[in-house]
């Protein structure tokens, strides 16, 4: 029905919201739940991506997929407050109106695929197992360091 992200950013899928006729407060209750504000603005990733240099940075943000697109729009406006010089959403599947929506939402979007019909992201994976906060908080810093060795060798 949505997603949040750090400083605040909450996105809501209206037709799902309307199709499911899910009660305003039961969407309070998720985005302000104890769980989900304190992993999204204090847990180990918020804090990893707080530390990353994205000012005047071309960004390419990897999700496994689109299905509705609502997790991508909160890390692209998330995102967005940094002022990133160039914004890339990338993607090896998606449903095509997700794709189609983020063509004016971010600088380049990459969909390798969007199959029809389209029902969810884990169909397309013959292995789709959760990747943990801690896998996502090590890639991230170790992309940061091989950036910064990068930096270094540049000058």
């Amino acid at each position: 029905m949505g997603a949040t992200a750090t400083g605040k950013v909450r996105v809501l899928n209206e037709d799902v919201i309307k199709r499911l006729a899910i009660p305003d407060e039961v969407i309070e209750s998720v985005a302000t739940g104890k769980n989900a504000n304190s992993r999204v603005e204090n847990g180990g990733i918020a804090k990893t991506v707080r530390r990353l240099p994205v000012d005047g940075k071309t960004v390419v943000l990897v999700d496994d997929g689109l299905a509705t697109g609502s997790t991508m729009r909160a890390a692209v406006l998330a995102l967005r407050a940094r002022n990133p010089a160039n914004l890339v959403v990338a993607v090896p599947v998606a449903a095509s109106e997700a794709c189609e929506d983020f063509k004016n939402k971010v600088d380049e979007i990459v969909c390798a695929t969007t199959p029809e019909p389209f029902h969810a992201v884990g169909q397309w994976y013959k292995e789709f197992s959760p990747t943990s906060d801690e896998e996502v908080c090590e890639l991230l810093s170790r992309g940061a360091q091989n950036q910064g060795q990068q930096d270094l060798q540049q000058k």
